[in-house]
């Protein structure tokens, strides 16, 4: 059974760093072939996907976070963080971590385990 667990400051000041670990049990992050993703859900809003990173240790982030996000691991530890730079009140939001993997069944990506969530706030 794969785990994950967020961690990281609940409280950023705006034009900071935000930066979250997932901690990942169950299973290695570089097993062949699923996606680390990183996801927000800001208030009253829906899901938004921030970023992954692959197996391979490849990147991909959303478009609109592009400039601002970063995403790396530590393969030692079984861990990715995320990193979004300048932040701001808009930025506050639910942190999610979770794993993907191509389902053949739907012949399509989904997401299969999560972790809790963490709540980040930006303000000053």
């Amino acid at each position: 059974q794969v785990q994950l667990q967020e961690s990281g400051p609940g409280l950023v000041k705006p034009s900071q760093t935000l930066s979250l670990t997932c901690t990942v049990s169950g299973g290695s992050i570089t097993t062949n072939y699923y996606y680390w993703n990183w996801i927000r859900q800001p208030p009253g809003k829906g899901l938004e996907f921030v970023g992954n990173i692959a197996y391979s240790g490849s990147t991909y982030y959303s478009p609109s976070l592009k400039s601002r996000t970063s995403i790396s691991r530590d393969t030692s530890k079984n861990q990715f963080t995320l990193q979004l730079s300048s932040v701001t009140p808009e930025d506050t939001a639910v942190y999610y971590c979770a794993r993907s993997g191509y389902d053949t069944r739907i012949r399509g990506f989904t997401y299969d385990y999560w972790g809790q969530g963490t709540q980040v706030t930006v303000s000053s």
